[in-house]
């Protein structure tokens, strides 16, 4: 395996001006997932949740800004050894924001299409097969929709009923205005029920039927741009971390970083992939680039690739090897390194019977502070990875991928480009 493998970054033993043992230092990159909050809210979770893990685990960890052109903040941690990192955001809220509508008719017609688009190619049956619990998620946007139309329908049938006989059409009037008003009212509940917001979240995902949308690649090649500055930095690591559709945004960003040509004697390369739930894109017909990316990403010996789900996150393809589904992954595969975050023994049993009601929430736990610390496995800390003194390769080295991870190929479409 090449240098950045090994995790022998160019800063790695190298003293400070007074002859002291330098910190380790790493630049992260965290790519959120379909998000329209502004990048503030993943420091307020790195500062707050942190804060709780330094306290359960015993080490000292601190944040401060960060100044530069792009929104991030500096970690000065002491776990083994004195530690030093930089966290920048690759923000693409804008993006998200840009194709959040509020109309209601265009949320039904996203409805419309995308399960027209998952039925007519099989993908939907396919996906079931290989996991439920992120189908039934992904299905619950779709249902709810339905069963807010039958009310609105219902409701102006009854109002219709009672209308009846009124002259020049009233009663007709009264019953469009009671179903658009019931529609309105279940609009405005959506950030409790997050109907709109996940149903507009598979709409711009299969917007390109697979490939990713214009706006979206010309997005990845300036964040492919940010990781190459980064690799420049005297740094012993630099860490890649995705969370959710951050995921596959990662993994071709990535691939195309790879294929132009790493610097030599860079520092340590790690991608950290959390709660991914790549086969919704990689098993529809157009994503060729994607399932490219995952074949070539699989074998590289570049970097380090993680992938951490847990089966209580209901949301993600948990302990799915998301090159293996796909039916892309090469003879002599390298990545990922399947492992489960493992909820239900992470989490003492008192805040895992509160996250699991919290489904929304349980799909950001990776990013938080886990508090049963004789839960097995004990090795996913978000702090220690992300600020602490090894580089992920390290830290992983020896780590068997959970016995539970999924590998059979179950993807109809595996032509790649």
């Amino acid at each position: 395996m090449g240098a950045a493998a090994n995790g022998t970054g160019v800063a790695k033993d190298s003293p400070d001006d007074d002859g002291t043992a330098a910190p380790f230092r790493r630049h992260v990159l965290y790519i959120p997932g379909y998000d329209p909050f502004p990048a503030r809210r993943y420091r307020e979770f790195y500062r707050r949740e942190g804060a709780a893990q330094a306290a359960l685990s015993g080490y000292s960890l601190s944040i401060r800004p960060r100044q530069g052109e792009t929104y991030g903040w500096q970690v000065s941690a002491v776990m083994e050894r004195p530690a030093e990192a930089e966290v920048e955001v690759l923000v693409w809220s804008d993006l998200v924001k840009g194709s959040m509508t509020p109309g209601i008719a265009r949320t039904y017609l996203h409805l419309l299409r995308t399960a027209w688009l998952y039925l007519s190619c099989g993908a939907l049956w396919r996906l079931i097969r290989l996991r439920k619990g992120p189908m039934i998620a992904a299905l619950y946007p779709a249902v709810a929709l339905i069963l807010q139309a039958v009310v609105a329908v219902a409701l102006a049938g009854l109002v219709l009923w009672l209308t009846w006989g009124l002259p020049f059409g009233a009663g007709w009037l009264l019953a469009v205005l009671a179903a658009g008003a019931a529609l309105e009212g279940f609009r405005r509940l959506d950030r409790r029920l997050l109907v709109y917001y996940l149903m507009q979240d598979y709409g711009f995902a299969t917007s390109g039927t697979g490939a990713f949308p214009d706006s979206l690649t010309a997005r990845i090649d300036l964040f492919r741009g940010r990781v190459r500055a980064a690799l420049a930095l005297p740094v012993n690591e630099v860490l890649v971390v995705g969370h959710s559709s951050g995921v596959q945004i990662g993994v071709t960003l990535l691939a195309d970083l790879i294929r132009e040509g790493m610097p030599e004697g860079g520092p340590a390369l790690g991608f950290l992939s959390l709660g991914q739930a790549v086969p919704m894109i990689s098993f529809l017909p157009k994503a060729r680039k994607l399932r490219g990316d995952l074949a070539y990403l699989s074998q590289r010996a570049e970097l380090t690739w993680v992938d951490v789900t847990a089966p209580g996150d209901g949301a993600s393809f948990a302990l799915c090897d998301p090159v293996a589904v796909t039916g892309v992954a090469p003879e002599w595969q390298r990545w990922p390194l399947v492992i489960s975050a493992a909820f239900s023994q992470t989490l003492s049993p008192d805040r895992w019977r509160k996250m699991k009601r919290r489904f929304f929430m349980l799909h950001f736990q990776y990013l938080f502070a886990f508090d049963n610390l004789s839960g097995a496995p004990g090795d996913y800390d978000y702090f220690r990875i992300t600020a602490g003194p090894m580089t992920l390769a390290d830290r992983f080295r020896d780590r068997a991928p959970s016995a539970s991870r999924i590998t059979r190929a179950c993807n109809p479409y595996r032509d790649t480009e």
